[in-house]
């Protein structure tokens, strides 16, 4: 028998329980399907609890540090990691609990949990269940890629999912990966307590950065005692013991780095390997990314794809940008499309990498002539206040526009700031707008506009 339903939405990450929510408020009958837990990666395995944790850790840096500031405690800082996790989890099922109460609360929603696979390019089983719409959203994300290093099959290894299971101390976490994830994780645990090497493959650590960034970053790690290892080319895994092995091929030091345990923070992989694509017609690219247009449709007229199976962005706000292009297109009579954003995320390491637009390099190949101001965050009297010094923030404009290219802030409230920037990039204003605008002292923000006045060709 087969249920017939004006929407079927697929997944329950950031893109699809909102998109849910539009249909059935205009009037639609929509089937969500969940295989797993409500509110997709960003909410169980992501963005939510790494950021709760990445909070824990800061507290233990900030207590270990509390002498600085004139503070006294009575004795050596200890972190507990089972009310580490307990906090997480607290953090992620309301979270988690929230969005499946939002979806099964839609008045014309109907949620069915398990696998979905399509049988046709308008049909999708869910078990027993078959279900037909003329409109079919696809919103199933990414998980965890395993390489296929020499040994990985022998030895026991963690992804950043099993790290939300993490309730105890490593004594030495070896991380392969040295970008996002290894690098939030490697800082995270060294200052639970654990010894920290991170091992990459290339010859720096989050290499699509300027060079300038990526050193400034391994400074801040390796000032507090993570271990960096680049230039890893073959990297090896074996036991000896209760311990995992990691062989390098690394320019200088040690051939081998030995750990307790073993992350893997080396990408992500599309679930989409499972769907049934082909069954609709659906293509997808060498790596199994749904291929999408500018409006989030994919080759078969009537099924999208949006959120990070798609390709198109890795991160929970492009995700629900998705979301909102397409409701603008289908429900809104509001042209939109993904190439109208701009590249914008951040590294949340401590203090944070914030990050829009061109980085140096794309800016020098664009051919345009480029201006660049830039100010150390050691001169910023609010980071001053606060000790939270390292860093630095750099700009990018357009000498002929005025209009900004870029901007990269790492440093305390980077984060936040970097929205300044993003939003006069939108409104494609020059970057006098900002320059000639009264920012409130004391904050990070104020000396935006004064670096923007000292600037010189890149």
């Amino acid at each position: 028998m087969t249920t017939k339903f004006d929407a079927i939405v697929i997944g329950t990450g950031q893109a699809g329980p909102a998109l849910a929510g539009r249909l059935s408020a205009s009037g639609a009958s929509v089937a969500v399907v969940e295989r797993s837990r409500f509110g997709g990666t960003c909410v169980n395995y992501g963005c939510i609890p790494t950021k709760t944790l990445v909070a824990s850790a800061r507290a233990a840096r900030f207590a270990r540090r509390a002498a600085e500031f004139g503070v006294v405690l009575g004795g050596p800082v200890r972190v507990d990691m089972k009310r580490v996790k307990e906090r997480k989890d607290g953090v992620v099922r309301a979270s988690t609990e929230g969005v499946e109460r939002w979806v099964r609360g839609m008045e014309k929603s109907t949620v069915f949990q398990g696998h979905a696979r399509f049988e046709s390019n308008r049909t999708v089983r869910v078990g027993d269940e078959l279900l037909e719409a003329e409109r079919i959203f696809v919103n199933v994300g990414t998980r965890p890629f395993v390489p296929r290093f020499d040994g990985v099959e022998a030895v026991p290894f963690l992804t950043n999912g099993d790290m939300m299971e993490v309730d105890y101390l490593p004594g030495h976490l070896v991380v392969v990966g040295g970008s996002y994830i290894g690098l939030e994780f490697g800082q995270m645990y060294r200052r639970f307590g654990s010894e920290v090497t991170i091992v990459e493959r290339g010859p720096r650590i989050i290499g699509r950065e300027d060079e300038a960034t990526s050193a400034t970053v391994r400074e801040i790690l390796e000032a507090e005692g993570v271990q960096v290892r680049t230039s890893a080319e073959c990297i090896a895994l074996r036991r000896s013991g209760d311990e995992i092995v990691v062989g390098l091929d690394c320019e200088e030091g040690g051939r081998e780095v030995v750990g307790s345990h073993l992350l893997l923070a080396v990408g992500r992989t599309p679930n989409t390997d499972d769907l049934g694509l082909d069954r609709a017609g659906v293509e997808i690219d060498k790596r199994g990314y749904i291929q999408v247009n500018d409006t989030l449709e994919t080759n078969v007229e009537g099924i999208w794809a949006l959120g990070d199976c798609n390709g198109k962005g890795a991160f929970t706000h492009t995700s629900y940008n998705e979301f909102e292009i397409v409701a603008a297109n289908l429900l809104d009579d509001d042209p939109r499309k993904v190439s109208d954003r701009i590249l914008c995320y951040a590294l949340y390491t401590d203090p944070p990498l914030a990050r829009v637009g061109m980085n140096d390099a794309e800016a020098r190949a664009s051919g345009r002539k480029v201006l660049v101001a830039e100010r150390l965050m050691a001169n910023v009297g609010r980071a001053k206040e606060m000790s939270e010094t390292q860093g630095f923030m750099r700009f990018l404009v357009d000498a002929d526009t005025k209009e900004f290219l870029g901007a990269t802030i790492l440093g305390i409230g980077g984060d936040e700031v970097i929205h300044a920037i993003l939003d006069v990039m939108y409104a494609r204003a020059p970057y006098t707008v900002i320059q000639r605008a009264m920012h409130i002292h004391p904050t990070v923000s104020e000396l935006v506009p004064t670096a923007l006045a000292d600037l010189k060709p890149l």
